[in-house]
């Protein structure tokens, strides 16, 4: 299910705006002197770099991004305004719009909570990313997807809504390919078609970005379908596929006209019993060291060539995810700091325009 609420509530009521006043953290707050902290550190990073969490709506960050205690649906509604206001939360995911088209009114209030040129990563819909379809007799089993990679239905469902009402707060569009069972599995080359036919049809005013979730769709076909179209691949951190690191030495960051890293799930771990170990989300419970290394060096990479790097991490990557972007922004800025020449030993790609988004 979605971290979002599908709905907002039409009214922007006076109280409310009031209480997002009051959710600033307070003049010697526990909270203002770790954001006092975390400004020096933002301070040192490049501004090419946003990272940021996956969702928001998390009522154990209280104290590590909420000034007080607040209720989901609460967070959901109205949190942006609070999180956009933490010193190294540059950037934000939002799934909702993986699992229906987000009104113009809803995206319209998403806007009004954030500063200037704050870009978003919206999830393309389920509808166009997911190869299968579950009709109502289950016992059937999943249909192939008529709208699978459908440009026409992407853009209606969540580019053209955006562009009306989003447009100033677009970073990439996320195309997260659903996984299947093996017996199920789609076919590398027909992936590939079908992709390819996909982003030659897309506008070319936004940026787009492709997450796998089955590693044998990782092929030199699917990187080149990406360079065709200036679309990045994702570098995800997800149970059942390579390392970050593993994949970019497949598809290096030169390679993308900007990096985008998606930090899910340890390999060979499942979704619910990460959740379940990690609740509230209040603490990191498993770092990862070498992932965090991985990382590392991948935007570093992004640095020497130039490119516009997201970093987008989700709870269940080690049990607290804006506790991971702080660690993340210490381990670059000790790298950076300790070897100021070192992103230059990243070899230039043909290519070193800026990624657009």
């Amino acid at each position: 299910m979605p971290d979002q609420l599908p709905l907002f509530e039409s009214d922007a009521a006076p109280h409310k705006r009031h209480a997002r006043r009051q959710a600033w953290p307070s003049p010697g707050s526990a909270l203002e002197q770790r954001y006092e902290r975390y400004r020096v550190l933002a301070a040192g990073l490049p501004p090419a770099l946003r990272m940021g969490t996956s969702s928001w709506s998390f009522p154990g960050w209280q104290g590590i991004v909420w000034a007080r205690k607040r209720a989901a649906s609460m967070l959901a509604k109205e949190g942006l305004h609070e999180y956009a206001q933490h010193p190294l939360l540059r950037t934000v995911g939002i799934d909702r719009s993986f699992y229906a088209p987000i009104p113009d009114a809803d995206l319209q209030r998403y806007a009004e909570q954030l500063p200037p040129a704050f870009p978003c990563c919206l999830k393309a819909p389920a509808s166009v990313t997911a190869p299968v379809v579950h009709g109502a007799d289950r016992a059937r089993g999943p249909a192939p997807n008529p709208t699978f990679l459908s440009a026409e239905r992407l853009v209606a469902e969540l580019v053209e809504p955006c562009a009306r009402a989003f447009r100033d707060h677009c970073g990439p569009f996320l195309l997260e390919i659903s996984p299947l069972p093996r017996e199920q599995a789609l076919d590398p080359s027909a992936f590939v078609e079908r992709l390819d036919s996909c982003l030659d049809r897309l506008p070319r005013d936004f940026a787009y970005a492709v997450e796998l979730r089955d590693r044998r769709l990782f092929t030199v076909g699917y990187r080149r379908v990406l360079a065709r179209w200036a679309a990045a691949h994702v570098y995800n951190y997800w149970s059942a596929m390579p390392t970050p690191g593993q994949q970019a030495a497949e598809h290096p960051v030169a390679q993308n006209p900007f990096a985008l890293v998606r930090l899910l799930l340890r390999p060979g771990t499942r979704y619910e019993a990460q959740r379940s170990r990690f609740q509230p989300f209040d603490r990191l419970v498993e770092p990862d060291p070498v992932m965090r290394a991985e990382v590392t060096d991948i935007l570093l990479g992004a640095i020497a060539h130039r490119r516009q790097a997201y970093v987008l991490v989700n709870n269940k990557a080690e049990g607290s995810a804006p506790l991971t972007v702080h660690d993340l922004a210490d381990c670059l800025l000790a790298r950076l700091e300790a070897h100021p020449g070192e992103p230059a030993r990243y070899p230039g790609g043909t290519d070193e325009r800026p990624g657009r988004g």
